[in-house]
Order: C-alpha cells, then structure tokens, then sequence
C-alpha cells in the first residue's frame, strides 16, 4: 500500500514511518527537511504553509498529516496573530492537504485518513486556549469529512497528551519536568511517538476497516480517569 505523510520526518510521523517500511508498504514524506528518513522513502522538501503540495500520481491508500504546535499562554496575552498562526499550521494546512489529494484517495481501495488532535480539546486545560480550538476544528473536520467521503474514505483523528517529541521539548527538558508529566497521568508516564504511532498504524490499515468518524483519545487515561 502506498501513504503519504506530510511531516513524517520527526516525532510521531518519524515513528510511523518505520512501522510502514517495516509492513513494506510505500511511504511518501513531505516535510522541510529529510533528516534521518531510510532511503527507501520517496521525500519530497517543502512547508506546508508557503510551498505547494507535491504533485503525485496513482493512488494512495492512506493520508496522515502531522505538523502542529503548542502554543501555551494565558488567554489574555494570546495575540489574534498568534491564534491565527495555530489556525493555520494545525487547521488550514491539513486542509490544504486533504484537498490537493482528495482525488488519489479515492483511486486507493479502502483508502484512509488519520488527523492531529490533543487531549485539550475534551479536557479543559489552562493556558491551551489557542491549539484547543485549532485541534477542536480538526475534531468536527473529522466527523464531517467522515461522513461526506464515505464509503469510499474512512476518516478518524487521534487526541494524545504529551509526548516525547522535539514540538515537546520544552515541556519535557528536565528531569523535574519529566517527572512532573508523569504524574500527572493515571498511567504515570507521557506518551511516546511510537505509542501514537501504532494505533495510527491501525487505523490506516485494513484492520480498521469498520471504524471512520472516530477521535481516539491515546493519553495515558488523562481524559477520562481521575485516579484517587
């Protein structure tokens, strides 16, 4: 099967990307920069908010778009550029996306296609007001184009919580910081990209062929439980 990640060279996408190749599937990576992708990857240099998609052909059999950021300030000093800058990057470019592929997907037999959310988006967090609602557009973006493309194209997003990637190096750059995200999970520990990245495996694969319009929350059981 052949997919295409925008994003995959870091993080979770990174991670993803040695699941498929393990599976031997194709995978197709556009990102800024190559970094350390296998050789077998067919990459392709650009941003995704100032260059055009790349121009692929046949069809595709899974789209996953990664790019994201974490904008954490008090309400009160969050600019309206800023807001419009997560808008953007989170929201638009996945948008973006979707568009310029929309039409390889439907060539791809039970073609399907995973989106970013965050856990701030069902659980209110301080300070998250800004990628909460970018996030909080990806969820119903989800569940309509889950609707509209099926049969043909399932739909779903995953909501993790902090996970050890370079967008969460600030938050995780000290033991102290560490061990204080840790804590605050029922399960006592943050997440990995290659926890998120197997479920998202999943999700593309025929496996899930039953599921679309579907935001899974892979948290450490931040969202849901409140352990005494």
């Amino acid at each position: 099967m052949r997919y295409f990640l925008v994003g995959g060279s870091t993080g979770i996408g990174r991670a993803l990307v040695d699941i498929l190749l393990e599976e031997r599937h194709e995978v197709i990576v556009f990102s800024r920069d190559r970094r350390d992708l296998p050789p077998e990857v067919e990459y392709y240099a650009g941003d995704i908010l100032k260059d055009p998609l790349p121009q692929l052909s046949g069809p595709l059999h899974g789209v996953c778009y990664f790019p994201g950021s974490i904008m954490l300030k008090p309400f009160h000093m969050l600019s309206e550029t800023q807001f419009r800058a997560d808008w953007e990057l989170n929201f638009l470019g996945a948008v973006k996306t979707l568009q310029a592929v929309y039409g390889l997907l439907r060539q791809g037999e039970g073609a399907s296609v995973v989106l970013m959310s965050t856990v701030a988006v069902q659980t209110g967090m301080p300070f998250h007001a800004s990628i909460a609602s970018a996030k909080g557009a990806i969820e119903g973006l989800t569940r309509s184009l889950a609707a509209e493309w099926a049969p043909t194209i399932r739909v779903n997003a995953v909501a993790p919580s902090l996970t050890n990637t370079p967008l969460a190096e600030k938050l995780l750059n000290t033991p102290e910081k560490q061990t204080q995200a840790a804590q605050r999970h029922p399960l006592k520990r943050f997440g990995t990209p290659a926890d998120i990245a197997h479920l998202i495996a999943f999700l593309l694969s025929p496996n899930s062929s039953w599921i679309t319009g579907e935001i899974f929350h892979i948290d450490g059981g931040m969202h849901s439980l409140r352990p005494l």
